[in-house]
């Protein structure tokens, strides 16, 4: 059995990995740390838990661990790392490492986790950055794009999340009398996945040099991520989706849809569906997926599973909550 301790138990992403792991068939939990609520029932904070764990918050990590899900939110990994010994895996599911620039710290050296980029590299690694939400449901749209050097011009992207992609903390955007029957753009164009996005397109294709231009909402919902890009193509809509079928039939969860497709398909799922359309020259992709699994806690343990030379789906075979 993988040991795992995870620290920043009490947030939404905890709660999801929490309940992922409960179920895996490989891995056990050792130990949930909360600084906040030290010694409190874990479905105590996580009501959904009741009934499946029986284990208390606690103050530090057990020592007989294999690998740690750092989930204390942005800015905090990097004092959490140094309590950390050499020899434990390491997932971070903030975006402390996730540039290139930032990737390497106290010796550990952080590879960008997006299975579907390079999971040939994530299985010989010891450090984790899981990508952010935004950032993973439009990387899986463009990804064929810049494989196959396609990117000619500009991309152009609308994004829109549930309201667990703030968090737990209470701002005045994420109360539900002012979400509910609201809907709202925030950060427009300097949303912080764009840098991600950048990094990993110029990555896959070094001479794209257009702008890629993000229009994130706030939706009234509580989770999924419905994104929709559109981008210069010369090629027709069947040559593109063959690209795409192409390049994803080694990627257990994504999948390209030949019909349109709507959130509640991947909710509870770690997967992302993609539907393309062409009008006039340009090709038009929508992306869906959980923030909370994949685009957080789902695409963490299947990091996991990569690293541990298990199956990729191990533990991730969710069926969507569609009704």
């Amino acid at each position: 059995m993988i040991e795992i301790g995870i620290i920043g138990g009490t947030g939404y992403t905890a709660g999801e990995l929490i309940r992922l792991i409960i179920h895996h068939p490989k891995a056990r939990i050792n130990s949930v740390v909360s600084k906040s609520n030290p010694g409190k029932w874990i479905h105590c904070i996580h009501q959904d838990l009741l009934g499946e764990i029986n284990m208390k918050f606690t103050r530090s990590l057990n020592k007989e661990i294999d690998i740690v899900f750092l989930c204390s939110g942005h800015g905090q990994s990097r004092k959490e790392l140094k309590k950390i010994s050499d020899h434990v895996k390491v997932i971070d599911l903030s975006q402390d490492f996730r540039i290139l620039n930032q990737s390497v710290f106290e010796g550990r050296n952080f590879i960008y986790g997006l299975p579907e980029l390079q999971k040939d590299v994530i299985k010989k690694s010891y450090n984790i950055a899981n990508p952010g939400c935004f950032a993973t449901a439009v990387l899986l749209s463009i990804l064929p794009l810049a494989q196959n050097n396609l990117l000619k011009k500009q991309i152009h992207i609308s994004a829109i999340t549930g309201s667990t992609g703030s968090g737990k903390k209470i701002s005045e955007t994420n109360q539900f009398s002012w979400r509910t029957n609201n809907i709202s753009t925030y950060k427009i164009f300097q949303h912080q996945h764009i840098q991600e996005i950048k990094q990993v397109i110029h990555k896959v294709q070094n001479n794209f040099s257009s702008e890629i231009y993000l229009i994130p909402y706030r939706g009234n919902f509580s989770r999924g991520i419905i994104a929709t890009l559109y981008t210069y193509s010369s090629f027709s809509l069947e040559k593109n989706r063959e690209i795409y079928k192409e390049y994803y039939k080694r990627h257990p969860f994504v999948e390209v849809s030949d019909i349109n497709i709507d959130i509640k398909q991947v909710v509870n799922t770690n997967k992302c569906i993609l539907y393309l359309l062409k009008e006039k020259d340009q090709l038009i992709v929508i992306s869906i997926i959980d923030n909370l699994i994949k685009g957080a806690s789902g695409q963490a343990v299947q990091n996991m599973n990569l690293l541990f030379n298990l199956d990729e789906t191990c533990g991730l075979r969710l069926k969507s909550v569609r009704f």
